[in-house]
């Protein structure tokens, strides 16, 4: 698995396909892969397309909201970030999302790595499109969660 943290391209497929999709920047003023991974003030978190996906990349927000480090995160079914209960809404969202390119003010309950659940809120989940119009698959951010 590539070591995505500090890649410049995956860096730019991340903010570039959010403000082709979203419609604004996912930063206010330019930054740097480094900035995104290590002091970025909201989690981002980006899956690959398959028919299971598999998380590809969290910055240091999102594994400290799920108590995972890099190593033990990337690769496994992003499904498994929420409980079997709310996994088919999650399932409906990424489905939203697929249809109609992203999906802004999303709230759910996510579990962290220890089995404590919490609501994210305020979540924008979008679809990892290049420039070139091919789909990586999705990724989300969020800078808003509490305990349930």
């Amino acid at each position: 698995m590539n070591d995505l943290r500090f890649d410049r391209d995956f860096f730019d497929l991340l903010t570039g396909s959010f403000q082709r999709i979203v419609g604004y920047a996912l930063t206010e003023q330019p930054q740097t892969p480094l900035w995104l991974f290590h002091d970025a003030p909201f989690a981002v978190l980006a899956h690959d397309g398959g028919t299971d996906p598999r998380f590809i990349y969290a910055n240091q927000s999102a594994l400290d909201r799920f108590g995972y480090n890099l190593d033990e995160l990337i690769g496994i079914p992003s499904r498994l970030s929420a409980e079997a209960p709310e996994r088919a809404e999650r399932q409906r969202l990424l489905d939203a999302v697929n249809r109609d390119g992203f999906i802004s003010d999303y709230r759910g309950i996510r579990i962290t790595k220890s089995g404590e659940r919490f609501w994210i809120e305020n979540a924008v989940v979008w679809q990892l499109i290049d420039d070139r119009g091919r789909l990586h698959g999705q990724a989300a951010t969020f800078s808003q969660w509490r305990d349930v």
